[in-house]
């Protein structure tokens, strides 16, 4: 009889937005991931000590810090470590920065868990392969309007103040069904 150990696909996820980090966790889950998640710098540093995993998914911005600050340390500690990182404020600058930190690929959130998985599974220099059915323009400029607004406690002026547009513009735009 053969003796060998398959080694578990261990990810890390690291967010602030506990609904988001439970509903992702569940379908990394299914996609055959054992996850360990959490809310903050402090605590998935403290944990990628003593059990760094084979694959981490990481906000950029936490409540306690920047998320580069776990991919710096994760990428010390474990060379081969696959990590992606999420954002709801993407840019170029962000996005290099991450990279050069030690991380494969930089998604905009909402992203699911098959371009997460895909991501992951991508040999480390491939790009992985564009998503089957993407948001549209239209949905993403819709999901980063309501991010805002709610972050401004729903308050139509602030929002409008923080996107630098007209408020009654941002009304309008509030009024309508969300885009498929």
């Amino acid at each position: 009889m053969e003796n060998y150990s398959k080694e578990l696909d261990t990810l890390l996820l690291v967010d602030d937005d506990e609904i988001f980090r439970k509903r992702l966790s569940q379908a990394m889950e299914r996609k055959g991931y054992a996850v360990t998640g959490f809310a903050s710098v402090k605590e998935s540093l403290s944990y990628i000590k003593i059990n760094p995993p084979k694959f981490a998914v990481i906000d950029l911005r936490l409540e306690d810090g920047n998320g580069l600050q776990v991919v710096s340390e994760l990428s010390k500690l474990r060379q081969d470590c696959k990590i992606v990182i999420l954002t709801g404020y993407g840019n170029i600058p962000t996005a290099v920065a991450a990279v050069k930190e030690g991380a494969c690929d930089y998604l905009a959130k909402p992203a699911d868990a098959d371009d997460i998985d895909a991501s992951l599974r991508a040999p480390y220099l491939d790009k992985p392969e564009p998503p089957k059915d993407p948001m549209s323009a239209d949905r993403v400029k819709w999901e980063h309007i309501l991010r805002v607004y709610e972050l401004c406690n729903r308050n139509v002026s602030e929002t409008a103040r923080r996107l630098k547009m007209h408020r009654r513009t941002l009304q309008r735009i509030l009024a309508k069904r969300s885009p498929k």
